[in-house]
């Protein structure tokens, strides 16, 4: 076979070929580099999303297994979706929040924001997730007020240097006679207890304020909407890369229609309050004879093991699941004990939802809280506490004998814990506190709630104990009477049953 080489010219044409082949692709490679990364692509490479807000309890606060809150929970399903870790950063201060949105030095704002389009021209706000409204609330011993007409003469509380103070003055244009007074460093918390009270008659709050604690201020009722709602949502900054933001809008819009949304509005905001009226009383019982005795014989085992009281546990389970053993919430507690992951995993369980399991953990774990309490912290008040740190964790309790104390209460003594801990709730209070933020009713009436399902096992138990040993005598008096009457048969001039005293013994 002839092997011929190949001409200069051939030679020529490859080498020009590949060195015009080659500038292509490298100018085709400094192209690709010489377009910038989307916004979305540089908070996916920088690997978390920074947001501010504000700690209170719509927007985030510190709950018993780390930060919670409604939007907290909006804006980490947001960030998980991305597959990055959510940072937040805290600021009260509403202008300086959006400046730093404007700024560019956040990602986002997620903190009730209404959106207004006055409010900074230099951001831009989602897609609402939410509509507020401006209400009139009163004291139930008062007549119930039809129409802001019913207001003439009467005194309005409103927050000084608010949106609601402004509506009110907007109201007086068509109503001359409608009077108000601002409360100055007040928080709309605070309105509801006045009304709760009877310190003063009516009150403006936001809807989400009174959803929020209704059930603490139950004489403060609503009586009709002052304003339309208004629409809350993120802020973003107002720039041409809409990227991240048209991923905001895009998670939103699956979380509405796949009703996550719905269920963590409902959770946050409609979850009532669970008292242990006379129909819950029964219920409870009926649950008792039925669904307890499953898990009767881990409860005491679990009990034994840490030296605890087994209708303590009992009480706690119920309280918590109403001993459903695949009881879930959508915050991620799970089982009879509702463990959450984390506390399930430091005391080693694998499968929560397994009751032997959840009853083990959920026993150390009490356990663990009543060890860490301070030793002065004796009795009822140590098991008191250590149920409410049970509930919304140590923190927060610390945080409640701090303020305790410097209420002029006993940090020691639960019934003066008790009486401050609700104030964590406001934020003249919980602005102070380490843990920040606290639904501070919530231990309280779950120590309630406990202790009373406590006492109704506790008398369920002697009552069982009595029909047992009363079903035993009765069992042994019969049989005695039985041989008495069969001695009787034998021997007929035994008249009575006093010829054998042993069958009366039992008596």
């Amino acid at each position: 076979m002839e092997i011929r080489k190949p001409s200069v010219l051939v030679i020529k044409s490859i080498l020009t070929s590949f060195i015009v082949g080659s500038l292509l692709i490298a100018s085709s490679a400094l192209l690709v580099r010489s377009t910038p990364p989307t916004q979305l692509e540089k908070v996916l490479e920088a690997g978390e999303l920074r947001v501010v807000s504000s700690n209170g309890p719509t927007t985030y606060y510190e709950g018993s297994n780390g930060l919670t809150g409604f939007e907290y929970s909006l804006v980490k399903g947001f960030a998980d979706s991305l597959g990055l870790k959510l940072v937040i950063e805290d600021e009260a201060d509403l202008d300086k929040m959006l400046s730093s949105v404007a700024g560019r030095e956040v990602h986002l704002a997620a903190a009730g924001l209404t959106a207004l389009e006055n409010r900074n021209s230099n951001v831009t706000f989602a897609t609402p997730f939410m509509q507020v409204t401006q209400q009139l609330v009163y004291n139930s011993r008062r007549p119930l007020p039809a129409s802001i007409k019913d207001l003439n003469n009467k005194e309005v509380l409103v927050i000084a240097n608010s949106s609601h103070t402004a509506r009110i003055k907007a109201l007086q244009a068509k109503f001359p006679e409608l009077q108000w007074r601002e409360v100055i460093n007040a928080e709309m918390i605070d309105l509801l207890e006045m009304i709760n009270k009877g310190e003063a008659d009516y009150a403006v709050v936001d809807s989400t304020a009174y959803d929020l604690n209704r059930y603490s201020y139950p004489r403060a009722i609503l009586a009709f909407d002052v304003s339309d709602p208004q629409p809350v949502a993120w802020a973003f900054p107002a720039q041409r890369d809409t990227s991240l933001f048209d991923a905001a809008q895009k998670y939103l819009g699956k979380i509405k229609a796949d009703g996550s949304l719905a269920k963590v509005t409902d959770e946050f905001f409609d979850r009532h309050i669970e008292e242990v009226t006379t129909g819950e009383a029964m219920a409870f019982t009926y649950r008792l004879e039925q669904r307890l005795p499953q898990w009767l014989d881990d409860m005491k085992a679990s009990a034994a093991e840490f030296n605890l009281d087994w209708q303590m546990l009992a009480a706690i389970s119920y309280q918590e699941s109403h001993w459903i053993a695949d009881a879930r919430s959508f915050t991620g507690v799970r089982g009879l004990m509702m463990l959450t992951k984390n506390t399930a995993k430091a005391m080693g369980i694998q499968d929560r939802e397994d009751p032997k399991q959840s009853i083990y953990g959920g026993a150390k774990y009490l356990s663990i809280v009543l060890e860490r309490l301070p030793k002065r912290i004796q009795g009822e008040d140590r098991l008191n506490m250590a149920l409410a740190a049970y509930n919304q964790g140590l923190g927060h309790l610390e945080d409640a004998r701090v303020l305790t104390e410097r209420m002029g209460g006993d940090p020691t003594k639960w019934e003066d814990v008790r009486k401050y801990m609700p104030l964590l709730a406001k934020q003249q209070y919980y602005s102070s506190a380490k843990h920040g933020y606290m639904r501070g009713w919530e231990p309280v009436k779950f120590v309630d709630n406990v202790r009373n399902y406590y006492k109704i096992i506790a008398w369920h138990q002697q009552q069982e104990e009595f029909r047992i040993a009363t079903t035993s005598t009765g069992n042994r008096l019969s049989a005695n009477i039985r041989q008495v009457d069969a001695e009787n048969a034998a021997t007929p001039d035994s008249g009575n049953y006093e010829a054998n005293p042993a069958a009366l013994s039992v008596l």
